[in-house]
């Protein structure tokens, strides 16, 4: 994709369909004139009449309690530099998604137009009775400390600059175990710190309290080693002055065990790294590009030890491990600030986990057969599910030893698995995917790359590197298409009714004819029928020409499986096919199953549905929580739909006794825990929560999924099919494009796990 292109893209991302990336949602009752009452007047003065009485009660009768403010005057934005508070306001947005997504906390986000010190701390001051915390953002040094000082002495709820101290407890996490792995001591490493603004002031002071010793650092700005025989030093410079008679960096890293890079591009070289002593530490956290490249690094020291900033190399250093879930415990015990012990929580807490086995569903995410603790995995990734279980109890802790928490936690477990709960609004399963597929791109070939819509999603796959896609349909229409869209890749195009895939085509018809000639079919027609894209992209995956196939996006889904059931056939040990829909919903992934194939499944086809779907569940890095779904509970019906659901589960309970699944079961009765627990305490399903549902019939499961889609603006990925030999997948009739990037991800995943098991 094009600069130009990208740009635009972003524009259209931040500007439709509705401006900006956050709202505000009700979260009570407002359709009848009773509840607007309630929420407004009268009803609304009872709530202000008991906040006047206890002002702590506005946590108990507002959203004060899960409201953070992110203030910034947009002096330092990102690598923007001083663009002002309006310029800054995307960013402050794209914060407050983050604290969303990841720790179910609200955002509202404040630009104040004001560099000076105090007319800020002012502005920050009066709004504070609003949030239950401050997230003070992109505000240029030396101005940030003296802000967020003041704040956290004149405010009694948490204020944390995320610029300075996220940084620094990440990277203090991933410094921790570095060491460890090095087999050296924080308090004898010497280290390097390129940069001398908020971020590594913070991440010095915050090293220091993990044990290293000031008098083995040395600061560099852009004028050199910081040296205490300067006069130009700030006061905060000044605290991290050397009396050693050095200048450049180069000389600074002579023998140094650690290099903290938070600065600017490609300011190291091979050299520097050559210079610094056995097993060598380098945290090149510059961004978008690092210090000194990754592949370079680790091309000129085989026993480093690297992190970056990026997500497409080991070791990411992310501030959204910290913020999001350091905020989280705060606010869930009231803190009245953000204190060092609360900090130093998060460190450890971070860096413990990284010891720890890792879930099948990161491995999963991240393309790795086993991530474990070493020069490679030296901090958690984002997309560990266990973060918000283990960090903000650590911060919250915390909180409540040092003093500074007003609703102290007595219940951990209980907290723990509320924690976990908030983790269902979040829909980091496409992120998953995407970020999976990526590991091992595979050749997609899009049917019908003529439709603007499945050119778009084919161009963000191959920018994303989520596959190769192979562009098949009228070449005269996708080439105009692409030079609309300043599509200007290197795409493979065919055309499988143009003269120049004669050849190829006359290939595949013989292949065609040979295995379905005592079938009725004639060479003559086998030539014909392979000038239709299904059939012709079918035949490429059935040969290996491509690795997967997407289509389905302008024909009915009847019409586009049949020559997938005809040329790629089922898996060997399949007794049909099946397809299941993954439902983005407020609790979390939902599957639903059979969504387009099996019109009314006997209870053996059902059985197959959710050995199937199970699978796929796995494929997922889930555990599958299974509910055979009827219009009756557990035997309450005779009738032939209900008893097939159970004659099902009586099969798979017998011959699959580890799966989780059980059934008959009304919706309702499957998705509400305390309702079946208490209910039917005997049940496999008591006490779980539930993330797959086999439907008895076609009719319901499709109308189920449509019906969320709609209604509930649920995202979908699928239909995915399953029990197939080679890795196809069906649009629905005009998917989105951000539904046909997933269902490519899909695709590739799918190939990927085919090829494990046919090397096997």
């Amino acid at each position: 994709m094009s600069k130009q292109s990208k740009r635009r893209e972003a524009l259209v991302y931040h500007a439709k369909p509705t401006p900006g990336k956050i709202q505000v949602v009700p979260t009570k009752k407002y359709a009848t004139q009773r509840d607007l009452s309630l929420a407004y007047s009268p009803g609304v003065a009872e709530p202000c009449l008991e906040i006047e009485k206890d002002k702590k009660n506005v946590y108990k009768y507002t959203a004060k309690g899960n409201l953070v403010a992110v203030i910034s005057n947009g002096t330092a934005v990102l690598g923007l530099g001083n663009i002002g508070p309006e310029a800054s306001k995307p960013v402050m947005e794209g914060k407050g998604l983050l604290f969303k997504i990841f720790a179910d906390i609200d955002v509202f986000d404040i630009e104040v137009d004001t560099e000076n010190i105090e007319e800020f701390i002012q502005t920050v001051k009066m709004i504070a009775p609003t949030f239950g915390g401050i997230n003070l953002e992109d505000i240029k040094a030396p101005e940030a400390f003296e802000i967020e000082r003041r704040l956290k002495e004149e405010l009694d709820i948490p204020v944390m600059h995320d610029d300075q101290h996220g940084t620094a407890i990440i990277s203090a996490a991933a410094l921790l175990n570095a060491i460890e792995i090095a087999g050296k001591k924080i308090e004898e490493v010497q280290i390097v710190i390129s940069g001398a603004g908020a971020a590594a002031i913070s991440c010095s002071r915050l090293y220091q309290a993990c044990g290293a010793k000031r008098e083995n650092m040395v600061m560099c700005d852009s004028k050199g080693v910081i040296r205490d025989d300067r006069d130009d030093l700030t006061t905060e410079k000044a605290e991290f002055a050397t009396h050693r008679k050095i200048d450049t960096l180069l000389e600074a890293m002579e023998n140094a065990d650690v290099f903290i890079g938070l600065s600017r591009a490609d300011i190291v070289t091979p050299n520097m790294l050559l210079a610094m002593a056995n097993d060598p530490i380098v945290f090149a956290m510059a961004n978008p590009d690092p210090e000194i490249p990754y592949d370079v690094a680790i091309a000129t020291r085989k026993d480093i030890i690297m992190a970056t900033g990026r997500s497409d190399h080991p070791n990411q250093v992310n501030n959204v491990l910290g913020f999001p879930f350091i905020f989280r415990g705060a606010l869930d015990v009231r803190a009245t600030k953000i204190n060092e012990a609360m900090k130093m929580a998060a460190v450890y807490a971070l860096a413990n986990l990284a010891k720890e086995p890792v879930p099948e569903q990161v491995n999963i995410a991240y393309g790795e057969t086993r991530l474990t603790f070493g020069r490679d995995y030296i901090i958690p990734k984002p997309f560990d599910p266990r973060l918000i279980a283990e960090v903000p109890p650590a911060v919250a802790k915390a909180a409540m030893e040092s003093g500074v928490a007003t609703e102290p936690i007595e219940d951990w477990e209980k907290y723990k698995n509320e924690l976990l709960e908030r983790l269902g609004s979040d829909n980091k399963i496409v992120r998953l995917l995407i970020n999976r597929a990526k590991m091992n791109p595979k050749r997609v070939v899009f049917a019908e790359a003529d439709q603007l819509d499945v050119l778009k999603a084919a161009q963000i796959v191959h920018d994303e590197g989520i596959a190769t896609p192979i562009l098949l349909g009228r070449r005269q229409t996708i080439v105009k298409l692409m030079e609309e869209i300043e599509f200007d890749a290197d795409i493979e195009i065919i055309d499988p009714k143009s003269d120049e895939e004669e050849e190829r085509k006359n290939q595949y018809a013989k292949v065609y004819w040979n295995q379905r000639n005592r079938k009725g079919v004639t060479l003559y027609s086998a030539e014909k029928i392979m000038r239709e894209r299904n059939y012709y992209a079918a035949m490429m995956v059935n040969v290996g020409d491509a690795d997967a196939l997407i289509s389905g996006y302008s024909r009915s889904y009847p019409s586009v499986v049949k020559p997938m059931l005809e040329l790629i056939g089922l898996a060997p040990g399949s007794t049909r096919a099946a397809t299941t829909n993954v439902m983005m919903t407020q609790r979390g992934p939902m599957f639903l199953s059979d969504t387009s194939i099996n019109i009314n499944p006997s209870a053996e086809d059902l059985t197959r549905i959710a050995q199937m779907t199970a699978s796929v569940v796995k494929m997922f890095g889930m555990e599958p929580v299974m509910a055979m779904i009827s219009y009756s509970n557990f035997g309450s019906s005779k009738n032939q739909t209900a008893t097939k659901v159970r004659e099902a589960v009586e099969y798979l309970h017998k011959r699959h006794p580890s799966l989780i699944v059980d059934g008959e079961l009304q919706t309702d009765f499957a998705l509400n825990r305390e309702l079946l627990e208490t209910t039917f305490p005997f049940s496999k399903l008591a006490g779980k929560k539930v993330n797959t549902l086999i439907f008895p019939n076609l009719e319901s499961a499709n109308i189920t999924y449509k019906l969320l889609k709609e209604l509930n603006k649920a995202d979908s990925i699928g239909p995915i099919m399953m029990g197939m030999k080679k890795p196809v997948h069906i649009l629905q009739l005009h998917a989105s494009v951000d539904e046909i990037v997933n269902m490519t991800a899909i695709a590739v995943i799918d190939a990927q796990q085919k090829a494990k098991i046919s090397s096997k």
